[in-house]
């Protein structure tokens, strides 16, 4: 073997372990890349918490704050996850106890509310029947005049 051979040889090995330690420099480098989204999937957003704890209309109510008063409801929705990732809220938050926790701490969410009666095995809105019983009694008025 020439001498030649061995520098090529020689320069063959060291471009060979260069290589080397580029790939395992890679490896470790996706490695972090997938631990760090793993952790960033595994721990769920304070939002996330509060809404598996959230019942009856639970999440309603949360919409309602969050559209009318953003800022406010994610210091509470923060808070509320705290307190049940602490253990200290282990009940289920439905809407109406939401609502109440909202007023209380001076938020006045505005829900749309309806009310509903039964009539003749239905359930008719409050507002209909009004009109209803207001349009007969104007009707009854016009053919009395």
């Amino acid at each position: 073997m020439s001498e030649e051979d061995k520098e090529l040889e020689i320069l063959k090995a060291k471009r060979l372990l260069e290589m080397q330690k580029n790939i395992s420099l890679q490896q470790k480098q996706e490695e972090l890349k997938a631990t760090k989204q793993d952790q960033k999937t595994s721990t769920p957003n304070p939002r996330e918490i509060l809404i598996k704890q959230l019942g009856y209309r639970g999440l309603e109510v949360l919409q309602n704050a969050e559209s009318q008063f953003p800022e406010e409801t994610k210091l509470v929705v923060d808070k509320l996850a705290d307190l049940i990732q602490s253990g200290e809220v282990t009940e289920t938050i439905d809407g109406g106890k939401l609502l109440t926790l909202f007023r209380s701490i001076g938020i006045r969410v505005r829900v749309a509310t309806i009310i509903n009666i039964e009539q003749d095995g239905k359930l008719v809105s409050w507002s209909d029947k009004l009109k209803e019983s207001t349009s007969i009694k104007e009707s009854s008025e016009n053919q009395a005049e």
